[in-house]
Parts: structure tokens; C-alpha cells; sequence
């Protein structure tokens, strides 16, 4: 079906026709407006576009290609970008009504890097409040419905990233992941996406508040969200780098992948715990990944993983996620919350608590890093669950999930990757293919600290060899 539809071709591929002329940027750009033309108002995932000065960059794309320019990787690539991340001359919400006439004066620095390169920015897709809830709806746009089955989230906060990618109304985006928002819409939509090591990718213009994107937050990532593992490599090594102000002294260089062989891989295996169980056709998935894994002869361990406690480490990936996204909070929000919440949430805390909370979290890291001195990967869920129904009323205090048929807490959506993010690990998310109930399910592949190649590349083998990778969702070819 994707050999047909350029919309639905690899970044890299579309790329190399256009550097060929056997596709224009004008032609592709004009493809995907028609496609969200005719998908996005059954989907909303696109919430603003503009068109003019992207056909004037595409024509301008298509003059240097017929001139034989010196072009860069995405020249002439039309994308969209997360509502959360500042790009200059397009309107930028955040999905906050604060912020519904914010047009940024100037990119973020992960926007100007793909520009470089030479993308063409055409439209912003959706996400909740402040980047923050699991679903993707806000009072500006409404509601974002997952391209594989419109009755369900495509995931929060990056979810209108993640339906726009599966449903081919964009070449690639890129999400932010805070506490899983990279992870978790890619998951439910079945798309490729990166959640890289802390630091790794700048994160300046993150629209988390009125006035923000000045500093960078704990625990926050920018991260690719894409049809290929070929494309989240290529945007890694475009987007990789320091700060703008560090610019001068700092450079970026990732190691390469561990291995290249899958035999040559140490794998520990993560899949289930009783303090937090998962869905049960979701593991149907993943026990099959690992057994295609032991078959093709990776050396896997089923009982291997660091010494952490889950419990705990959940528990202070939360702690720490929720003060780095109070930012959007007044303190008034923020007092009630933690009242509500008998100091569950704790978004308003003592800076000694916090410097007791990073010296534990330094503690785990160290646990982690000793870990994989004799493992390469961890593989873990991403969620309890699959996509489920749309939960538009309360918040994350008020709702529940339905797991192997019992409610549990909502809160337990990000159990599994505020225990990694919270530690800083780079996470790749590759599709492994559908539940018994048609729809989605990813993994996280888990590597050590600043070893994002590790991640990617080790992503990249799991999917071949338990038949993964991006399909179609129904009504989108």
C-alpha cells in the first residue's frame, strides 16, 4: 500500500526522489494538504496550517533542485510540527486558550535545525492542555481521534503527532516526552518514535506555560516520531547538539550501536510486574517479540533487570515529573492539587525535597548504569494498556482504565515510562503489531545513558525479527 502513496513513504524516501526529480516538494506538499483535507476532519490531528508561505518554500525547494543546488537531507520535505513547539510566522498554542494568537517571532532550535536541512514546516498538530494529560484534546481544537479506531486516544501529549504520522498527513514530527509523550501516542498509533537520552536534543520553544520556553525542564525531551527506524536515525543525528548558548564549546558525538549482530545483544527482559500489571492481549504481543528474539538466537533473560524497586522508581518519576510541569500551574492550581491529592502529586514542594528526590533519583541512575555493564537492553511496556476510549471529563485524580477487565487508576498510564524517563535513558518505540482487537502495540527499548544508537539500531532487529514496523491504519492508504 506505502509503494503507492509518496504521503506514505519514509522521510528518507521521499527525500531521495525529490533530490532525483521524480517527485517535487510542490507535489508532495500539495498531496498531503489534499490528504488532510480529506482525513483530518474525522481524525483532528492537524490543527493549523499554512499553506501560503509553505507552497512559497516548496517552489523555492523545487528552483534549487532544478539547479542543481547542494541541498540538505530534508530539502524539500513538508512536515508538521507539535503544538507545543514554537515556529516562527505559525500560530503556537501550547493547546492553551492563553496562548490562542501566539505566533513566535523565532523557531525553537530543534525547528530552525530541520529547516536547515532544509523542511518545510506546513501545519501544527494537536495535544492536550499544556502537554498535559495521556489523550490529545484542548478547549482551542477539541478532541484528537486515533486513525485506528476514531472511538479511542491516540495517546497524550504528542497524540496529534503520532495520528498525523500514522495516518500520512505528515512526513515525520516531532513530539515532546515528559513523562511518555513521545512514547506512549507512538505505541497507540503504531508508529516508529525516540525518546532520546536527557539533554541530548535541545528543548527551548517547549510551550509549557504563558511566557515559556526560555529554560529547559527536568526530566522534558524532544524526540522523532516517524514511518521508518531509517528516519529516526536521520532526524537523531540532525537534531543532536547543544544549546544554542553552549553552541560555542559543546559538541555531540553518540556512540555507535553496541552491536550489530542481534546474537551479540545481552537482553533483559521486563515485561510484567505485580505492581503495576498489564493488559493481557498487550502482552500476548510482546511475550511473542521476545520468543522471535530467543529463536533468532539473541541472548535473552527473563528475570534480568536492574535493582530497582518499581514501586518506587514509579513513584519518584511522577514526583519529579509533576514539579517539572507545574510551570503551567499557578500556585493556587498547584496548592489545590496537592491538596486534592493528600500530596500525592506534591507539585508544590520544598527545593530541599526536590534535592532529596534528584540525590535518589542519582542513586537509580547509578543502579541503571551498573545494570548494563552486563546487559545492552531492557525491554519494558510502554503502557498497561492499548488505545483506549476517549476520557474527556475529570482529570488524572478523577479517571480510571479498564485493565484485564478491572478498573485501575489513570495514573498508572505512565507508570512504566516515568520509571525510565525519569532516569533520563533514551527509549526507542518500534511497532510490533496489533492486539487481538486490532489495535497497536509497542515496546520500550531501553539503553544506557547517551547510547541512543544502541536503542535505535536494537529497535531496528527486534522488528525484523517479530515482523513489526509501520502498517496502514483502516481508511488512511
Amino acid at each position: 500500500m506505502t509503494d503507492n502513496d509518496p504521503a506514505l513513504w519514509t522521510t528518507r524516501r521521499q527525500a531521495a526522489a525529490i533530490r532525483n526529480k521524480e517527485l517535487s516538494s510542490t507535489e508532495l506538499l500539495d498531496h498531503y494538504l489534499d490528504r488532510v483535507g480529506r482525513l483530518n476532519p474525522s481524525i483532528n490531528a492537524v490543527v493549523t496550517l499554512d499553506e501560503m508561505r509553505a507552497r512559497a518554500a516548496a517552489r523555492d525547494a523545487d528552483a534549487a533542485t532544478a539547479a542543481g543546488a547542494d541541498v540538505g537531507p530534508l530539502h524539500g520535505i513538508p512536515h508538521t510540527i507539535k503544538d507545543a513547539i514554537e515556529t516562527a510566522g505559525i500560530r503556537s498554542t501550547g493547546g492553551a486558550v492563553e496562548l490562542t494568537d501566539h505566533v513566535p517571532a523565532a523557531d525553537a532550535p530543534v525547528v530552525a535545525r530541520l529547516k536547515a536541512a532544509g523542511s518545510i514546516v506546513f501545519g501544527k498538530t494537536n495535544l492536550p492542555r499544556w502537554s498535559g494529560d495521556g489523550q490529545s484534546y484542548n478547549e482551542l481544537f477539541g478532541v484528537t481521534n486515533n486513525p485506528w479506531d476514531l472511538g479511542r486516544t491516540p495517546g497524550g501529549s504528542s497524540g496529534g503527532a503520532a495520528a498525523a504520522v500514522a495516518a500520512g498527513l505528515t512526513s515525520f514530527e516531532i513530539g515532546t516526552d515528559i513523562g511518555g509523550s513521545v512514547r506512549m501516542p507512538s505505541a497507540f498509533s503504531g508508529v516508529w518514535g525516540h525518546k532520546p537520552s536527557f539533554g541530548l536534543i535541545p528543548t527551548l520553544g517547549y510551550l509549557d506555560s504563558v511566557g515559556g520556553g526560555r529554560f529547559e525542564a527536568d526530566v522534558n525531551v524532544f524526540g522523532p516520531m516517524a514511518r521508518s527506524v531509517d528516519d529516526l536515525e536521520l532526524l537523531v543525528d540532525l537534531l543532536a547538539g547543544p544549546t544554542p548558548d553552549r553552541a560555542p564549546a559543546w559538541r555531540v558525538e553518540v556512540p555507535p550501536a553496541r552491536h550489530q549482530a542481534l546474537a551479540d545483544y545481552r537482553v533483559g527482559v521486563w515485561l510484567d510486574d505485580p505492581a503495576c500489571p498489564v493488559d493481557g492481549e498487550v502482552l500476548a504481543v510482546l511475550d511473542g517479540a521476545v520468543r522471535a528474539l530467543e529463536a533468532a538466537g539473541a541472548s535473552v533473560d527473563r528475570a534480568a533487570r536492574p535493582d530497582i524497586d518499581f514501586t518506587e522508581a514509579s513513584k519518584l518519576g511522577a514526583q519529579l515529573i509533576s514539579v517539572a510541569a507545574s510551570v503551567s500551574m499557578s500556585l493556587d492550581e498547584a496548592a489545590a492539587l496537592a491538596d486534592k491529592s493528600r500530596g500525592a502529586a506534591n507539585n508544590v514542594q520544598r527545593h530541599h525535597t526536590w534535592l532529596a528526590r534528584h540525590l535518589r533519583r542519582t542513586e537509580l541512575r547509578e543502579a541503571w548504569a551498573a545494570w548494563f555493564r552486563s546487559y545492552d537492553i531492557l525491554l519494558c511496556p510502554v503502557s498497561v494498556t492499548p488505545a483506549f476510549p476517549h476520557q474527556t471529563g475529570g482529570n488524572w485524580l478523577d479517571r480510571s482504565l479498564t485493565v484485564n477487565g478491572e478498573a485501575r487508576p489513570y495514573t498508572d498510564l505512565i507508570k512504566w515510562t516515568a520509571m525510565v524517563g525519569m532516569a533520563y535513558l533514551p527509549v526507542t518505540t518500534p511497532p510490533l503489531g496489533l492486539t487481538a482487537s486490532g489495535l497497536p502495540v509497542s515496546v520500550q527499548v531501553v539503553a544506557p545513558f547517551c547510547e541512543d544508537r544502541t536503542a535505535i539500531h536494537f529497535a531496528r532487529l527486534l522488528a525484523d525479527v517479530a515482523g513489526g514496523g509501520y502498517h496502514v491504519p483502516p481508511g488512511c492508504a
